[in-house]
């Protein structure tokens, strides 16, 4: 429905039918539908010149059908009826077609099919009722096929055009009407429920929406690196033995079973984000070729969901205190959605069970599954403020995103806002280049009947990624219909939109294995080389030692000794040094934390003056409070990221300098003692702690993901509360701002304040907008002063981690350089007790042991060239 449309004499009507003053933007689509429909229902009514009972039993059932108790239409309906009998809005065709002139096709039908559902209410369909509802229906460029459909399903007859009989059912599929409001999806589930089953057609056994070949050899490739690495993998079974025989290091076979459990661990990870009601869960089973994520005719996406490969097919359900239990199918639905009157309320109260972590799906026959793909079903990013936040966690791990908008409500504002928010989040150290990991799919495009419509709505989503720089790369916007592609899909036939959506996943393909998996492919690969250039570095040491070339003296070992032992001093006088600049620094952030909540109710009050609605104050009330709410809940969320990463980011900022100095000054000391025995002793102790350091977490804090993506240069955040859980903790103190308690108290207080009888059309819009605001900001800012002390035990403990993680990565390269020195006097200590013949015996073990790890790296080396091709 296009509001836009609607003219000032739509508006004139529509304040006389509602005995209200009304401007343009105080009427909402659910206003306009309800006033076209009492004035189709009464005029059907009418037509015939009496008014039977059974007719205005069915106009009764119809509203309380339709509009639940608490909505805001429900004082409406009998003012509606009233006006337009006294006023015979319904012999007024002009009238009609005025408030019926922003309506869409399938709208249109929608209000048509309960003429026809109120004509058969007295069990025979008048011809004058008829006559009616064809003149009202040619006006309304109504397809006639459709009225004998529509007249033959109320009149329990036989429908002989099948064809006819499915468009209907796709024109009136309630998930088309998900992005106008739930009154719509209602009305069409109540209309699809009297209709006769949708017809099949002839169906071949069930296809596959991809082959998914380069997923195949991509997941092909990384098995074989992964067999030639791990524990039973010939690469740690050589550096094994060389350990158990004191020649080689005994970190080189664990730093080769990190790796391999990396690799085991790996999974390209795709998450599907999106507003509600845009069919997230419609195309992941378009992805998969199965039906398994719920889906209704509402919004249902109440946690992260992550589909992923298993033996056998079980569900796992993580709780946020570390539980987990395995739950039946059945029990997944239930807990992976949310309730169809929450759903439907949009704010219910119980719209996200706060225990749930995460829910994982393991089948072992999905295909894209099965060939190395996680898929991650989001909770929308606007149903709910935990939920997004929820939402905001998985995006740190995951290596494509595929984001869905309805292609009759193109990238609303929120989307755009959401688009650019993901662009950053995906790319955060480099905020001005257009990112390559989002994919976005305009859904629903079999609504666009027009071709003339579908290349107007690419070119609408191209103009804006070009004009924000949003994306880069081939195939990144795609039209789909995830509904029809699914349906063909599981009857085995085949459409354009079975084309279009195959067209989406090999681009997808290509993308996770050109420009994602290859990548990390190399990145293991170069580790691996690393662990092998360190182990033959430490063979040809070996036998330098044998052959005399080289010799620890007695002096050098003392030398040793003193650096293994000074070697550990730093290690300690480093944590000290953590210790006490971790707890400078949340000294600091506790002064900075006071300074910045002092002033936070000022700032929040001058933002909400920027707070918008397409919601009126007088037909609305509840969106445009619960809207300021969200904005309210957004504005404190930016304020504690601004001040987290400006000025917590500040003082970690200067207190980290002063570690890192530290530690490298450490580093650079280790590295000139090496280099100084490697003069000396012609070794080669630098290279091999290059090699070993490079393959630690010294280089930075890595993330704990298990996607590629996360593998890949070790991607981190672009702020300090990236990945913290600080926002959701924000979303969790103002969670009462989603109830219906919240707006309850808001609005109850409100016109109590105007004197209670008086109707909103009588008040100043723009001071009752003033008036919500303030009072969102009082109640918001009072709610979260509750939760502030917990807020700031997130900070504190992130700061903690930070110095933490640092500490810990310090401890590694000194364990590191301490097993370097150790390993040096056990294989002067093993030589110095074997005899001649024992030492050509082990020159023979030495040049089978540097075969054998150069047959790896050969091994390794064809594997990266196979995948290259």
């Amino acid at each position: 429905m296009d509001t836009s449309l609607i003219s000032p004499q739509t508006v004139e009507l529509i304040s006389r039918l509602t005995g209200q003053s009304l401007r343009k933007e105080d009427i909402n689509p659910p206003v306009l539908f309800l006033a076209g429909l009492v004035t189709v229902l009464l005029g059907v009514i009418h037509a015939d010149g009496t008014v039977g009972a059974e007719e205005i039993q069915r106009l009764r059932t119809t509203f309380t059908e339709l509009i639940p108790a608490n909505n805001n239409l429900r004082p409406l309906v009998m003012p509606m009826v009233k006006s337009v009998r006294e006023q015979q809005v319904y012999k007024k065709l002009t009238a009609l077609l005025a408030l019926t002139g922003c309506f869409s096709e399938e709208e249109k039908l929608l209000l048509i099919s309960f003429g026809y559902q109120m004509s058969a209410a007295d069990g025979t369909i008048d011809k004058r009722e008829k006559e009616y509802l064809t003149i009202i229906a040619n006006r309304l460029g109504i397809d006639a096929r459709f009225l004998t459909v529509l007249e033959a399903s109320f009149s329990n007859q036989a429908i002989s055009d099948t064809a006819a009989l499915a468009e209907v059912h796709s024109l009136l599929a309630p998930a088309r009407f998900q992005s106008i409001d739930s009154l719509f999806v209602r009305a069409a589930s109540h209309i699809i429920e009297h209709l006769p089953a949708k017809p099949k057609q002839q169906s071949n056994p069930k296809q596959s929406v991809s082959s998914y070949q380069e997923l195949k050899k991509f997941h092909e490739y990384q098995q074989q690196l992964l067999d030639a690495v791990c524990d039973k993998g010939k690469l740690y079974l050589s550096l094994r033995d060389g350990s158990d025989r004191n020649v080689l290091s005994p970190n080189l076979p664990e730093e080769v079973t990190k790796i391999s459990r990396k690799l085991e661990s790996q999974r390209f990870r795709v998450a599907v984000v999106g507003e509600f009601s845009k069919g997230k869960s419609t195309l992941l089973n378009a992805l998969l070729g199965e039906e398994i994520q719920p889906v209704r005719d509402i919004p249902c996406s109440g946690t992260v969901t992550v589909l992923t490969y298993g033996l056998q097919q079980r569900v796992i359900c993580k709780y946020t205190d570390g539980r987990e239990e395995e739950i039946s199918p059945e029990q997944y639905k239930d807990k992976a959605s949310i309730s169809e009157e929450a759903a439907l309320g949009s704010f219910g109260d119980e719209i996200v069970n706060s225990e749930i972590k995460e829910i994982i799906f393991e089948h072992p026959n999905l295909e894209l599954c099965t060939n190395g793909v996680e898929i991650i079903d989001t909770p929308g990013l606007n149903e709910q403020a935990e939920r997004t936040l929820v939402t905001e966690q998985v995006l740190k791990t995951t290596d494509a995103v595929i984001f869905l908008t309805h292609a009759q409500n193109l990238l609303t504002e929120k989307e755009r806002e959401l688009l650019l928010y993901l662009k950053q989040k995906l790319n955060p150290e480099r905020d001005d280049e257009a990112a390559r990991n989002i994919f976005i799919l305009v859904n629903f495009a079999d609504l666009l009947r027009r071709e003339g419509s579908r290349k107007q709505a690419r070119e609408r989503v191209e103009t804006f990624v070009k004009k924000q720089n949003l994306i880069v790369g081939e195939n990144r916007i795609h039209l789909i219909s995830a509904q029809s592609a699914l349906e063909a899909i599981l009857d085995g036939t085949e459409n354009e939109y079975v084309k279009s959506f195959q067209d989406f996943t090999k681009s997808m393909e290509q993308f996770l294995t050109v420009e994602r998996g290859a990548i990390a492919l190399n990145q293991s690969a170069a580790g691996i080389k690393q662990i092998i250039n360190t182990g033959c570095d430490e063979l040809s040491q070996y036998r330098e030692m044998l052959e005399g070339k080289l010799t620890v003296s007695e002096g050098d070992k003392a030398k040793i000794f003193e650096q293994i032992a000074e070697v550990s001093g730093r290690d300690v006088k480093i944590k000290l040094l953590a210790n006490e600049l971790r707890e400078e620094s949340v000294e600091e952030a506790i002064e900075s934390w006071n300074e910045w909540v002092e002033g936070l109710g000022e700032r929040l009050m001058a933002k909400s003056h920027r707070w918008t609605s397409e919601h009126g104050h007088i037909m609305s009330q509840d969106k445009l409070t619960k809207d300021y709410a969200e904005q309210f809940v957004r504005d404190i969320t930016e304020e504690i990221d601004d001040w987290g990463n400006q000025k917590v980011q500040s003082i970690l900022k200067q207190n980290m300098g002063v570690l890192d100095s530290q530690i490298g000054e450490d580093i650079y000391a280790i590295r000139q003692e090496f280099q100084q025995f490697d003069q000396q002793l012609s070794t080669s102790l630098v290279a091999q702690f290059n090699n070993l350091a490079t393959t630690s977490s010294l280089g930075g804090i890595g993330s704990s993901g298990s996607g590629i993506a996360s593998s890949i240069g070790e991607i981190e955040d672009g702020g300090f509360f990236g990945g913290l859980g600080i926002g959701a903790a924000v979303g969790a103190a103002l969670l009462f701002f989603t109830g219906l308690g919240f707006i309850g108290v808001v609005l109850g207080g409100l016109a109590a304040g105007a004197g209670g009888g008086l109707g909103w059309s009588f008040l100043d819009g723009d001071a009752v907008k003033a008036q919500i605001k303030e009072k969102v900001c009082e109640l918001g800012f009072e709610k979260f002063g509750e939760s502030a002390e917990s807020i700031f035990e997130k900070v504190q403990q992130r700061i903690i981690a930070v110095f933490d993680d640092r500490a810990d990565a310090n401890s590694d390269a000194m364990s590191k350089a301490i097993s370097l020195w150790e390993n040096l006097l056990e294989q002067q200590e093993k030589r110095d007790s074997q005899n001649q013949a024992e030492c050509e015996s082990q020159k023979v073990w030495l040049a089978d042991k540097r075969r054998e790890l150069e047959q790896v790296q050969n091994q390794i080396q064809t594997i990266l060239n196979q995948s290259a091709r």
